[in-house]
């Protein structure tokens, strides 16, 4: 009976026998694919390993960037900071420093950007009034300067003239008097100890505030020392005539507060009460507002007119 059980015909033997051989080849086969791939896998391994290597060894670029910096500004300075060079031939002999042009201070053996700044110097109305003011340019180091010292020469003439210049100023612009209210920056700085700066701020508060009423007025100039104003007060004098004013029966808010001595809130009160009463004839009818004190008054009376 287990006859007929097992029992196969000729092509189900022959398939069985197909079937177990193709069963063998596969183990067979699992069991030598890892020595077929052993050389790969070595190969990625390797590969890993260089990986491994060159990362280690990797620099950013900035590093790169910084150093390859360093080292051109470390050759820069060190070319700069010594102005002898092994290939770089110079003669020594006399020399003016006011005088000298770009040219000669090369032939000393300074380099270009020395003399450079030694012209510029020189064209801002600068002057080497002794030998030791020409060695504090910059890039002449106390080595090259010490080499140059005996032949440096400078002419009187630049010590004299800034002594000469003041003092002829001076006799000039004494005893002479301006009117603030009409004179304008040039006759003011006749004046000795007006400057252009002083004229200038003395003719915008005549423009902002309509002119001076008073020479005190001078302390509330920018810059105005109470020793200045001492010294210039007797050569001023004021002409009240001269100001100009506003006409408080018919100037707008805006227009009143264009005054420095007169706030928004006070241009305010004066025009509403010029609505109220209709016209206003003098400073007395302004006292009866709160925003405007004696003293609010008394700086701003000369400033309005009441026509």
């Amino acid at each position: 009976m287990w006859k007929d059980f097992f029992y196969f015909s000729k092509g189900q033997r022959i398939g069985i026998v197909i079937l177990l051989v193709l069963i063998l080849f596969v183990i067979i086969l699992n069991f030598i694919l890892p020595y077929l791939y052993t050389e790969k896998e070595n190969d990625g391994t390797k590969f890993l390993n260089e990986a491994r290597e060159f990362k280690r060894g990797l620099v950013s670029r900035d590093s790169l960037r910084q150093i390859a910096w360093q080292e051109k500004y470390k050759k820069e300075y060190q070319t700069n900071k010594f102005e002898k060079s092994p290939n770089n031939t110079y003669t020594l002999f006399n020399f003016d420093p006011n005088k000298a042009d770009s040219t000669t201070f090369i032939k000393l053996g300074l380099r270009n950007y020395i003399a450079s700044n030694i012209l510029k110097f020189r064209q801002k109305g600068g002057t080497f009034k002794t030998k030791e003011s020409f060695g504090k340019v910059y890039g002449i180091s106390p080595e090259k300067f010490k080499e140059l010292e005996p032949y440096i020469t400078i002419a009187e003439i630049a010590e004299t003239k800034k002594d000469t210049i003041p003092k002829l100023n001076k006799s000039i612009s004494t005893n002479y008097t301006v009117e603030l209210n009409s004179a304008d920056t040039t006759e003011l700085m006749k004046v000795y100890g007006i400057g252009r700066g002083y004229a200038k701020g003395i003719v915008r508060f005549r423009k902002f505030t309509g002119g001076f009423t008073s020479v005190d007025q001078l302390l509330e100039i920018y810059g105005m020392t109470d020793a200045n104003f001492q010294k210039i007060k007797a050569y001023c004098t004021v002409n009240k005539a001269l100001i100009q004013r506003i006409n408080v029966n018919t100037a707008s808010v805006e227009r009143l507060n264009a005054h420095p001595y007169i706030s928004f809130y006070q241009a305010k009160a004066i025009y509403e009460l010029r609505r109220y009463k209709g016209k206003l004839n003098s400073i007395n009818d302004l006292k009866s507002l709160e925003e405007l004190n004696a003293e609010n008054l008394a700086k701003i009376e000369a400033y309005l007119s009441f026509e």
